[in-house]
């Protein structure tokens, strides 16, 4: 596996990685479960979620290390809450009951949860945005009996979190890949197996893909936008662990500086003519789509961009900025957003 840098918080990553749109945030008590398809989704279908074994429940509590100290919690939780959105779909994917309000990201055009999420585990949980901003009031409110914090580099969640509910923070922006802290998560939690059955899923759909898209001689990229500029770089991730997942050769660029990349300066911007397929991710919905083609407009008029094989070829592929993140969902989202794009 690619060793690749995710050692700053997810506000950073927006801006060094993805189009920053003000688009209107999400508000208290949303109902999530929708059909996909709505003004959000922009039509992307959520993929089924598997017939997973539940976990049998238990009385009692008992104690589990963290890198933050013991954590007392009950031993099978019937209400739990994940404090980002990556969190949540961890829980859903250990097969814990989760409380009937959850944390989603404000802004970036989300309104409920990624349409890639499992959405029957979802179907009638309110929502309310606590990203950038937490809401510890609706957190509260939301009546948690365990919390799942994946924010562990913030010490003042760390510390406030506990006084509200029993709680197992993680950093997960630690300079490590995100699925490394969901399978000690799973460990931690008891649930080892439900990592394995993701596991297990994530590398037969990756078997099936490899044989849908061939032998394939393709270069592929992340791509992002940032303050005017262009930039290539696996600092988040996904996108790079997929495609050498896939055997995809990846364009060098972005393997630089320990996956963080290069600006596509006018200096630079020639070398990514190697690329045959960029993957952008973007703010979700009729919005976000509206934004990108603006950008693919306005990019278009310098000359040395307009030339890019990749370019000419319209072989800029835009995705939903959340698969990024890290989280079981999210990786198996973006596995079929290069298998759709790669098979056509």
């Amino acid at each position: 596996m690619l060793a690749i840098s995710r050692s700053r918080p997810i506000g950073v990553v927006l801006g060094a990685a993805v189009v920053c749109l003000s688009l209107t945030g999400a508000g208290a008590a949303q109902t999530a479960g929708g059909e996909s398809g709505g003004t959000q989704c922009g039509g992307y279908p959520a993929p089924a979620f598997p017939d997973l074994t539940p976990v049998a429940g238990a009385q009692g509590s008992s104690t589990i290390a963290s890198g933050f100290g013991d954590v007392e919690m009950p031993t099978a939780p019937e209400a739990a809450l994940g404090m980002y959105t990556t969190d949540v779909d961890i829980l859903i994917w250990l097969g814990f009951p989760l409380a009937g309000s959850q944390p989603i990201r404000s802004g970036n055009g989300y309104s409920e949860f990624p349409c890639f999420f499992p959405q029957a585990q979802l179907e009638g949980i309110t929502t309310f945005g606590n990203y950038p901003d937490y809401n510890y009031e609706a957190i509260l409110l939301a009546e948690p009996d365990f919390i799942l914090n994946g924010l562990g580099y913030d010490e003042a969640v760390n510390e406030r979190l506990p006084q509200i509910a029993p709680t197992y923070s993680v950093n997960a922006f630690d300079g490590r890949f995100w699925q490394d802290h969901f399978e000690e998560t799973a460990e931690a939690l008891g649930r080892p197996g439900r990592y394995g059955a993701w596991l297990e899923i994530y590398q037969t759909r990756l078997a099936e893909v490899r044989d849908l898209i061939g032998d394939a001689d393709l270069v592929v990229s992340p791509l992002g936008y940032w303050d005017g500029t262009f930039s290539a770089s696996c600092y988040v991730g996904v996108e790079c662990a997929v495609f050498e997942d896939l055997g995809l050769t990846i364009f060098e660029g972005a393997l630089r500086n320990e996956g963080d990349g290069v600006a596509l300066s006018p200096e630079e911007i020639g070398q990514f003519d190697v690329v045959d397929y960029a993957f952008i991710p973007i703010s979700v919905g009729d919005e976000g789509l509206a934004a990108h083609a603006t950008l693919m407009e306005e990019a278009a008029r310098n000359p040395l961009w307009a030339r890019l094989n990749v370019v000419e070829d319209e072989h800029i592929v835009p995705f939903e900025l959340e698969m990024v993140f890290g989280s079981p969902s999210g990786q198996l989202a973006f596995l079929e957003v290069v298998a759709q794009t790669l098979s056509q």
